[in-house]
C-alpha cells in the first residue's frame, strides 16, 4: 500500500496532482502567463504615484492646487558663496568679483533661467561672509538632474579661479544628480547581487546545480511576470520605483522559500523509499498546502498597507502581495510539473563534497536534534530563558524615536553636498528647505489679498517663525501665489517644526484665512515630513488590528486549533519586536554602530517600523506555517504530541536553516549600502529572520508546544462548523510499512 494511490484532498494537493499528470500543459500556462503579463504591462506602460497623491493633508492639497493650475515648478539651485578663512565679506571687490563670475558661469550654459544675484534678492548672510546665488534649471524638475552637469561644470570652473572663497552649488537637480551618481549603482549591484548570492546558498544547500537552479528560476519567472502586472494594475493604483525595490526583495524571499519548502520535501520521500509520483503527491499535499496557508497570510499582512492612505506604502502592499501570490500559485502548479518532468535529473550537478557528506550518513539537522532535546527536556527554563532574552532584546524600542532623516543623518559626510548642506543652514537658517505657502484665490490681486499676503510675510517674521527674506511669487493668470519662508530652526527637524506650527496655527489664520475663498496650504520639506509622521502614526493602529485579526483568523482555519493560532500571533510579535529593539540599540542608541557604518543617525526614519512590521509578519508566518504543519501531520500520524514536536522540527530544521540564511543574506546585501534608511530596513530585516529561525522556530516554539501539550489541538466545540482547510494525507501513503524517518526512527502510524 506504500505506493499506491493517496487519498487526498485541498487545493495544493489536487493542484499538484493535475500538473503532474499535465506537465507540459502546466509548464506551458506558466510561460504563457509571464510572457503576456510583461507584454501587456509593457504596452500599457506604468503609472507613477504623483505629488498629490504622495500624502493626505496639507501637503497633497498644496500638489492638488499646483497641478490643476498647470504649474510646473522649475528645480531651484542656490550656489554658495562663502570666505573660507573669514576675512573676505560680501561687499568686497574679490567677493563680487566672483559673484559676478559664478552668475555669467551658469548664465552661458543655457541650462538655466531667472538667474539672480544676491546683491538684487538680498540674501546675504547676517554676518557679510556668505552669499547664495540663485537660478532655476530649465525644463521640468522631474528631469533637471540629468541637465544639471553642465552648469555644475561651470560653478566648479568659478571655484578653481577663486581659491580664497568657498564656491559650492546645492538643490533639487544637483542632489539628485549627486545621488544618483553616488548610489544608483550600489543599488544596482544590491539587486544583481541578491540572485547570485541566493545561488550559491541553495547550491550548497541541496548540492546539485539543478535543484539549486528551480527555486531561482520560479523566484525570477514570478517577480518577471509581476512587473508586468504592476504596469496594469498601476492605471487603478500608481505604482513607484520603490514599490518595484520592495517587490524584488519579497518576491525573492518568498519564491526561494517556496520552492525550497516543496523540492525538500519531495526530495525527503524520495529518499524514505517512495516512487517519485508518490513523493510529489505527498509534497504537493503537505508542504504545498503549507505554502498556500503561508502565502494567504502573507498577502493578509501585505494587505495591511493598504490601510495607510499612503499611496507609497499602498503601492508597496499591492505589489508585495501580488508577486506573494504569484510566486504562491508557481510553487503548487509549475513547480511539481517540472519535478514531475525533471525526475532524477533533478540531483544533476552535484557537487562532490555534498556526495561524500550524504554517503557517510550525516544529516543536516543533527545540530537542532540536540538542541531539541534539550529544549524539550527543560521546556519552562528554555521558555523563561528564550522569552527574556527576546524582551532584552526589544526593550530599546519602548524609547524609539522616528523622524524623517536629515541629508547628514541619512548619508553622514561620505558626499561634499552634504557639507555644503550644513553650511548654507548655518550661514541661511532653513533657507536650504523653506516652508512654501500656496496661496489659491478667486482674485490674486484682489486688494484683500495683496494685504493679506503682505501681513503674512511681516507676522511670519514677528512671530519667530522665520528670519526671512519671506519671498512671494505671483501667478497672476492662474489666480496662485507662493510664499517662501525660510524657517527658523533649519535641518533641525524639532526645531523647524515648532516653527511651521507657528506658519499653520498663528500666522495663517490671523492673516490669509481671514479672507473669504483663499486656500493657504504649507507645504515644503519640513511639512511633508510632519504630514507623513501624522499619517503613518494614525495608520498605526488599523494596520495592526487588520494584520493580526486575518493573520490570526488564517490560522485558525487552516490548523483548526485555537492554540496555535494565538501562539503563532504572540510569537510572531515578539520577532517583530525585539527587531525593533536591534533597530533603536544599533540606529538611535549607536551600540556597536560602527559595525555597520551607521555613526551619528540618532533616530529610525518614519516609515520604517510600520514596514517592517508588515513585512516581516508576513515572512515570519512562512517558517511557523511550515514547522507546524510538520508537527501536525506527525501527531495526525500517531505519534504523541512531544514525539511529533521534536519530529517537525528536527526534520525541517534544514529547510528553515537553508531559508533563513538566503534571507538574511539578501537583505544583508542592503544592510551595506550607504544610505541610512536602506541600511535600516536591510538590517531589520536580516535581525528579525535570523532570530526566527533560531530562537523562536528552534527554541521557544517546541517549549511553548511542549508546555501545552495536547491543549495545542483546542478547538471550542462553537468553532467547530468553521471551514476545514486542514489536509487529510492517508497515513498509508505517507508512511509504508518499514518506513523511517529523518532520525533513523520507524514511522508510528
Amino acid at each position: 500500500m506504500g505506493n499506491g494511490e493517496a487519498r487526498v484532498r485541498g487545493l495544493a494537493a489536487r493542484a499538484g496532482r493535475w500538473s503532474a499528470r499535465h506537465r507540459w500543459a502546466a509548464v506551458g500556462v506558466w510561460v504563457l502567463f509571464v510572457v503576456l503579463a510583461m507584454g501587456l504591462g509593457s504596452a500599457a506602460g506604468r503609472v507613477d504615484v504623483g505629488d498629490s497623491d504622495q500624502l493626505k493633508g496639507e501637503t497633497s492639497t498644496a500638489a492638488r492646487i499646483i497641478e490643476d493650475a498647470g504649474i510646473e515648478e522649475p528645480a531651484g539651485e542656490t550656489v554658495l558663496v562663502q570666505a573660507r578663512d573669514g576675512g573676505l565679506k560680501a561687499t568686497d571687490a574679490e567677493f563680487r568679483s566672483a559673484v559676478t563670475a559664478v552668475v555669467t558661469a551658469v548664465e552661458t550654459t543655457g541650462e538655466v533661467t531667472d538667474v539672480t544675484s544676491p546683491y538684487e534678492s538680498d540674501t546675504i548672510s547676517k554676518d557679510g561672509r556668505s552669499a547664495l546665488v540663485q537660478f532655476d534649471v530649465r525644463g521640468g524638475s522631474d528631469t533637471a538632474g540629468d541637465r544639471v552637469g553642465p552648469v555644475l561644470n561651470a560653478v566648479e570652473r568659478v571655484q578653481k579661479d577663486h581659491e580664497s572663497l568657498r564656491i559650492e552649488e546645492i538643490g533639487g537637480a544637483s542632489m539628485t544628480k549627486t545621488f544618483d551618481d553616488a548610489f544608483g549603482d550600489d543599488f544596482k549591484k544590491a539587486e544583481y547581487s541578491a540572485v547570485p548570492v541566493a545561488l550559491g546558498i541553495l547550491l550548497i544547500a541541496f548540492g546539485a546545480l539543478v535543484a539549486a537552479l528551480l527555486p531561482v528560476a520560479l523566484a525570477i519567472t514570478a517577480i518577471m511576470a509581476t512587473m508586468g502586472l504592476m504596469g496594469l494594475v498601476s492605471h487603478l493604483q500608481p505604482m513607484s520605483e520603490t514599490a518595484n525595490s520592495v517587490m524584488l526583495l519579497v518576491g525573492l524571499a518568498v519564491g526561494v522559500d517556496y520552492c525550497l519548502f516543496y523540492l525538500r520535501r519531495e526530495r525527503e520521500e524520495r529518499a524514505a523509499g517512495r516512487d517519485a509520483r508518490t513523493a510529489l503527491r505527498i509534497a504537493a499535499a503537505t508542504s504545498g498546502r503549507a505554502i498556500v496557508v503561508s502565502g494567504v497570510t502573507v498577502c493578509v499582512a501585505m494587505a495591511g498597507m493598504l490601510f495607510t492612505g499612503l499611496a507609497e506604502f499602498e503601492a508597496m502592499g499591492l505589489a508585495s502581495l501580488m508577486v506573494v501570490a504569484v510566486a504562491m500559485v508557481g510553487s503548487v502548479t509549475v513547480l511539481p510539473a517540472l519535478l514531475s518532468l525533471l525526475g532524477e535529473r533533478v540531483e544533476k550537478g552535484r557537487l562532490p563534497f555534498r556526495r561524500r557528506r550524504r554517503s557517510s550518513g550525516s544529516g543536516d539537522s543533527r545540530f537542532w536534534s540536540a538542541v531539541v532535546k534539550r529544549v524539550l527536556a527543560k521546556p519552562v527554563l528554555s521558555v523563561l530563558v528564550a522569552t527574556g532574552a527576546l524582551l532584552a532584546v526589544a526593550a530599546p524600542a519602548v524609547g524609539m524615536k522616528t523622524q524623517d532623516l536629515t541629508l547628514d543623518q541619512e548619508f553622514g559626510d561620505s558626499l561634499p553636498i552634504v557639507q555644503t548642506y550644513n553650511r548654507v543652514n548655518e550661514a541661511f537658517p532653513g533657507g536650504s528647505e523653506p516652508a512654501e505657502v500656496v496661496v489659491k484665490a478667486d482674485d490674486i490681486d484682489a486688494p484683500e489679498v495683496k494685504a493679506a499676503l503682505a501681513a503674512f510675510r511681516e507676522r511670519a517674521i514677528a512671530s519667530g517663525a522665520s528670519r526671512g527674506p519671506v519671498e512671494i511669487t505671483l501667478h497672476d493668470q492662474r489666480n496662485v501665489a507662493f510664499v517662501h519662508v525660510p524657517l527658523v530652526g533649519g535641518s533641525d527637524q524639532d526645531k523647524a517644526g515648532v516653527s511651521l506650527e507657528k506658519l499653520r496655527d498663528e500666522v495663517r489664520p490671523a492673516t490669509l484665512g481671514e479672507v473669504d475663498g483663499v486656500e493657504a496650504p504649507v507645504t515644503g520639506q519640513v511639512a511633508g515630513s510632519k504630514d507623513f509622521s501624522d499619517q503613518v502614526v494614525g495608520s498605526v493602529v488599523p494596520v495592526f488590528a487588520f494584520v493580526v485579526a486575518f493573520a490570526f483568523l488564517v490560522m485558525l482555519l487552516s490548523f483548526r486549533s485555537l492554540t496555535v493560532a494565538i501562539t503563532s500571533i504572540v510569537l510572531n510579535l515578539l520577532s517583530v519586536g525585539a527587531a525593533y529593539g536591534i533597530l533603536v540599540a544599533v540606529f538611535q542608541h549607536g551600540w556597536g554602530a560602527s559595525l555597520v557604518g551607521a555613526e551619528g543617525v540618532g533616530a529610525i526614519i518614519t516609515w520604517l517600523p510600520l514596514f517592517l512590521f508588515v513585512i516581516l509578519f508576513g515572512l515570519s508566518t512562512d517558517y511557523h506555517v511550515f514547522v507546524v504543519s510538520r508537527i501536525r501531520e506527525a501527531r495526525l500520524r500517531g505519534r504523541t504530541t512531544r514525539d511529533a514536536i521534536q519530529h517537525g522540527v528536527v526534520t525541517t530544521a534544514g529547510v528553515v536553516t537553508s531559508a533563513a540564511i538566503i534571507m538574511v543574506a539578501v537583505f544583508g546585501i542592503f544592510g551595506t549600502l550607504s544610505m541610512q534608511s536602506m541600511k535600516q530596513m536591510g538590517v531589520g530585516l536580516a535581525a528579525a529572520v535570523l532570530i526566527d529561525a533560531t530562537i523562536i522556530r528552534g527554541v521557544l516554539l517546541p517549549a511553548v508546544m511542549t508546555l501545552l501539550g495536547e491543549r495545542n489541538w483546542y478547538l471550542p466545540k462553537w468553532l467547530r462548523r468553521m471551514p476545514d482547510l486542514t489536509h487529510d494525507e492517508s497515513p498509508e501513503a505517507v508512511a509504508p510499512p518499514k518506513a523511517r524517518d529523518d532520525e533513523g526512527e520507524p514511522v508510528r502510524v
